[in-house]
């Protein structure tokens, strides 16, 4: 029997450890290194799908404070003993250089076979591999929706292919090329439709092209995903496809058996694997003693203990956040989003709250906006609600399969209404800054984070918009200056978002 062992997005989180909470979770590369070395023999593929050097508060302090050392996540996955890797979209966070710092440190093969760098594929197109007695193909391919997310600089020699278009292109290499006994594809990307129903659970961008390949793709015997956060298994036509949870909480576990394949979700083992621990104990204990720093107080409530209130009746987290953005572009308008599971902050505030609130390495940039583009943004903001019973709800696809609630801003500068149960691209009834009527032609500057500014999420209309300025700077060190600086965060709240049945 023939056994492959995938984890996807580990995101950097190595430790069994919340770092918001300070308590052991069944979590982290630690973990899931455990089970892969008890689960692993000869006839075994282990593979990592992307995303393992951004996501936690350990790789926001090593690429920060520990840059000029090498990345001890590659080092890592050496020692947990994976065969194969494919990258993600977030490996792409940090610069070229971090990138193929991080390829070169590997002592496996990259997988990914849709990017180019400088006019060269960064992988073989398959690999054959001979287990078990029978013959395998194995290729790789991750979202090429990147460009759409990455900073400009960070990919400037990167070119990506469609995922789907590449996947097709090598399925029928193998297939008239090699008498392959089985065809596996590693996919950074996932289900853009409910694999029962067929129903779309997102908007079809491309970002996820899963379905599609298992649909219109003959010829591949598993899929496996990743990149959604979204556990799931299954067999699509004849397509058997799992996908794992994200932070090293499951490995997806797939075993062929001459005809029979299966799929199956495995929860991480509750040890912990030592050598991996004392590997990074050291930079470990540096952030633990970095985030307990004490940055400034707060004078007001902006602690989160509900988000989606926090969301509906915008907290002043918000507030402060969209001051600080202002404060250091000097633009007229600035929006933020509440982040999944963000703490907020307590009346003493350290760089664990702020990390754990703001959680992704986005800068800033300012945009030229009319009062036209401006309303299509709020329009855009506003189909993150929905109606239901009579309430008002998150709006199912923001919820389901991956949680979109990084896509919902909430915006201080101007003040407007939105009305939920109006047809989706007529919800804002109202939108006026200091009282007075905002019209189409009227011109604004509007600060919002790089990833919002591509266009991410959706938002073309502020991809498409002048660029008036770029702020190279992580924006959680823009906010621990900030609060430096102010020692006492202390403003009148701002209550500007109006959002009714």
């Amino acid at each position: 029997m023939i056994r492959i062992l995938m984890t996807s997005d580990v995101h950097a989180c190595i430790v069994p450890y919340s770092y918001a909470t300070k308590k052991e979770e069944q979590i982290g590369l630690a973990k899931a290194a455990h089970l892969i070395r008890r689960l692993r023999d000869e006839n075994t593929i282990v593979i990592d799908n992307g995303d393992m050097l951004e996501g936690s508060p350990l790789s926001y302090y090593h690429f920060q404070k520990n840059r000029e050392k090498k990345n001890p996540f590659s080092q890592l996955m050496n020692m947990t003993g994976y065969d194969f890797y494919n990258l993600g979209n977030h490996d792409f966070n940090f610069s070229e250089e971090v990138l193929f710092d991080h390829m070169n440190t590997l002592e496996m093969p990259c997988i990914t076979a849709n990017v180019r760098y400088q006019g060269k594929p960064l992988s073989e197109p398959y690999r054959i591999l001979n287990i078990g007695g029978k013959k395998i193909a194995l290729f790789g391919v991750m979202t090429h929706f990147v460009p759409n997310w990455e900073k400009e600089e960070n990919i400037r020699d990167l070119e990506f292919e469609d995922a789907f278009a590449c996947t097709k292109r090598i399925v029928a290499d193998i297939k008239e090329k090699e008498k392959a006994d089985y065809i596996i594809g590693v996919y950074h990307g996932g289900m853009e439709r409910d694999p029962q129903t067929g129903e779309e659970t997102e908007v079809q961008t491309s970002e996820n092209q899963g379905y599609r390949m298992c649909t219109e793709i003959d010829g591949i015997d598993v899929l496996l995903c990743g990149h959604q956060h979204h556990p799931m298994e299954g067999k699509l036509n004849d397509t058997v496809f799992i996908q794992p949870a994200q932070d090293g909480k499951q490995i997806a576990l797939v075993e062929i058996d001459e005809d029979d394949i299966t799929a199956k979700l495995l929860e991480t083992d509750d040890v912990a694997e030592q050598d991996i621990l004392s590997f990074i104990q050291k930079e470990e204990e540096e952030c633990q003693e970095w985030l307990d720093q004490p940055l400034g107080e707060t004078a007001i409530d902006l602690n989160i203990t509900d988000e989606d209130d926090a969301r509906l009746h915008k907290s002043q987290v918000i507030t402060f956040l969209n001051k600080v953005c202002e404060d250091c572009s000097s633009a007229d308008i600035s929006g933020n989003a509440l982040f999944l599971h963000a703490r907020g902050f307590k009346k003493q505030i350290t760089m664990r709250d702020l990390v754990s609130t703001y959680v992704f390495p986005n800068t800033l940039v300012v945009k030229e906006v009319t009062g036209r583009i401006l309303k299509e943004y709020l329009e855009k903001c506003a189909e993150f609600w929905d109606v239901q019973d009579g309430r008002i709800i998150v709006e199912k696809h923001h919820d389901f399969p991956t949680p979109l609630h990084f896509n919902y801003d909430m915006l201080d500068g101007i003040e407007y209404v939105i009305k939920v149960s109006n047809p989706i691209g007529q919800r804002i009834t109202q939108l006026t800054r200091n009282g007075t009527d905002i019209k189409e032609g009227d011109v604004f500057t509007l600060c919002i984070n790089n990833y919002r500014a591509a266009g991410g999420g959706g938002f073309t209309m502020l991809r498409d918009a002048k660029t008036v300025k770029e702020i190279q700077r992580n924006v959680v060190e823009i906010i621990a200056d900030y609060i430096t600086k102010v020692k006492v965060i202390d403003f009148e709240p701002v209550h500007n978002i109006k959002i009714e049945i």
